[in-house]
């Protein structure tokens, strides 16, 4: 399992338990109270390369 690094961002929600946090690579994470990190969204490079393939 790869390792990342985490930067959170500052919201509201994070009162009452919803934080979001972005990683190295720009993708952005959510976690609920105690509960795992869940991606929320792919980096804009990933899925740019998913929707118009160049082959």
């Amino acid at each position: 399992m790869p390792y990342y690094y985490f930067k959170e961002i500052r919201t509201p929600l994070k009162l009452i338990g919803i934080r979001f946090m972005r990683d190295d690579q720009g993708a952005l994470w959510y976690k609920v109270w105690f509960g795992p990190r869940k991606q929320l969204n792919q980096s804009r490079k990933s899925r740019k390369n998913r929707r118009y393939p160049t082959s």
